[in-house]
């Protein structure tokens, strides 16, 4: 972890936000808050920040909007929603627009602090490893990039962090739980479902290459598999 890591907080309930800021200045957290949507996109354009934890319910620019047009800008920063609201459609959505976990309020702010330095250790200790090759396949983490038999599929920020973990742990099966925490920072049911979805997506971008497979290990997790062609 970065011990000057740069965060941006935004939340327009003054008493909640100097709360956190200060918490947070007191783990070392180099914090700037913001109070509305609008004033929040126009600062994360004019600074680097390595963590972002953005209030839904916002002022000018609601808090979905906000993270999708900081996705646009940047893929991989880690994006933490906070909110009231616990419905799986809201937690859906604002894992399509791009955040990374949801805090729901009320919450304890031990335990943002440590959700944050979870994400922060994962996005600063990435593995050198840039570029996998498996089978047929070409994978270019760093572009977010598939080749399968020359053809090239654009990944998206959740689908390449999967297959990466799945690429650097080849020749083994991961646990469900295990790729949950190092992709989310968590193991929680929706997610579970989410990863689902997203490892379905990464078998069809394979299967035009029959001696690669992403196994199913029921009950347990995953396995990226290349056949012996022997």
């Amino acid at each position: 972890m970065k011990a000057t890591a740069k965060i941006l907080l935004v939340e327009d309930d003054r008493s909640l936000s100097r709360v956190i800021k200060d918490y947070l200045a007191l783990s070392q957290f180099d914090v700037t808050v913001c109070e509305d949507g609008a004033v929040a996109l126009e600062e994360f354009k004019a600074k680097p920040f390595d963590l972002c934890i953005v209030d839904v319910m916002l002022p000018r620019m609601d808090g979905y909007t906000l993270v999708e047009k900081m996705r646009a800008l940047n893929k991989t920063m880690p994006v933490l929603f906070l909110t009231s609201k616990s419905a799986k459609e809201d937690r859906i959505k604002g894992f399509v627009k791009g955040g990374d976990d949801f805090i729901t309020k009320p919450f304890d702010i031990e335990e943002l602090v440590l959700r944050i330095n979870v994400f922060l250790k994962r996005s600063g200790n990435q593995s050198t490893e840039k570029i996998f090759h498996f089978g047929k396949c070409a994978f270019d983490y760093s572009n977010y990039q598939l080749a399968v038999n020359d053809h090239k599929q654009k990944l998206t920020e959740k689908e390449a962090e999967i297959l990466r973990v799945l690429c650097m742990n080849r020749n083994r099966v991961m646990p469900r739980e295990e790729m949950l925490q190092m992709v989310w920072g968590r193991n929680d049911y929706f997610l579970g479902r989410s990863m689902d979805v997203y490892i379905s997506k990464l078998r069809k971008y394979l299967s035009p290459d029959s001696s690669v497979e992403i196994e199913n290990h029921h009950g347990i997790g995953f396995k990226l598999n290349e056949k012996s062609t022997s």
